[in-house]
């Protein structure tokens, strides 16, 4: 049992000793005048992995190394050290700025493919703000515009396809929260935007229904002397999801939807519908459901 003891103690002892002994060389490195030292130092943390220790040393030696046969291999570790770190913002600006400043050196393509895959790393999920995954695809397409022939090309095309599939997504779920919201108008926007946008994306099947639908409801909750037009015009969409989409999912429901747009159409023609503001001011116990549907009511 003591023997055990002794040996437990012996390696913590070992190890406090290491680690004082670690950090009296990194503060004696960091304090050190000459940038070579702190550069030889940071090179050793950073062969070990050490990215967080190789990153500080390396600060203060970027700025003045400018021109010296060293600064190249420094600037392009030094980025390395922040993407390791998950710092890809960082990371993103400083292997940029290693392209544009040694566009010749053999890092430069892989220095331009990393500041594209560094702004992907920083991409979030799809229903948090994309503007990230917006500058990445333009950063992969630079480097495919670039290096057309290389192996990094091929890695960008993968990336692309993913961001482009999260910006798809992204797209469909704001339309969709705009009609949830009764901002029917805003709805219509965003779903022929979506469209426009991505002509091949799976959800335009479904982009076609509720786009119709959004007018269908517009025209619902807007005045008297609006609804004629934009019954007319929820018709066009109906067509238009009915001839672009036939064997849809959705074209049964939107056949009960254009029935009920016939039908008020033809009480509109019989002047059998007034105001909708004028109905709840002879029902007080009616409401409106929604901010959003107020809103749009004209």
């Amino acid at each position: 049992m003591k023997n055990i003891q002794f040996v437990v103690l012996l390696l913590c002892t070992l190890l406090v000793t290491g680690f004082f002994s670690s950090c009296s060389k990194f503060t004696k490195a960091m304090s050190d005048p000459s940038w070579r030292v702190r550069d030889k130092a940071a090179q050793k943390y950073y062969e070990e992995g050490d990215y967080y220790r190789a990153g500080l040393l390396w600060e203060d030696v970027v700025p003045i190394v400018k021109g010296d046969p060293r600064a190249e291999d420094i600037q392009f570790k030094y980025a390395f050290c922040h993407f390791y770190q998950k710092q890809y913002l960082l990371s993103a600006y400083y292997f940029k700025n290693f392209y544009f400043t040694y566009r010749r050196s053999p890092n430069a393509p892989e220095a331009y493919f990393m500041n594209a895959f560094s702004l992907y790393k920083d991409s979030p999920r799809t229903h948090l703000d994309q503007s990230s995954s917006e500058e990445a695809i333009q950063a992969f397409q630079d480097v495919i515009n670039t290096y057309p022939e290389s192996d990094y090309a091929k890695r960008s095309n993968n990336h692309l396809n993913e961001l482009r599939a999260r910006l798809e997504v992204k797209s469909f779920e704001n339309a969709e929260l705009f009609y949830n919201l009764g901002r029917y108008k805003a709805a219509v926007i965003a779903l022929e935007n979506f469209q426009k946008d991505f002509p091949d994306a799976p959800q335009l099947p479904e982009a076609a229904f509720l786009r119709f639908k959004s007018e269908y409801d517009l025209a619902r909750n807007s005045v008297y002397n609006k609804q004629k037009e934009r019954y007319e015009l929820s018709k066009e969409y109906y067509f238009y999801l009915i001839d672009r989409y036939p064997e849809s999912k959705f074209v049964r429901n939107a056949e009960n939807i254009y029935g009920n747009i016939e039908k008020a159409l033809d009480n509109i023609n019989k002047g059998e519908i007034i105001d909708a503001k004028e109905k709840d001011k002879k029902d007080p116990k009616k409401t409106t459901t929604s901010e959003g549907s107020a809103g749009e009511s004209e």
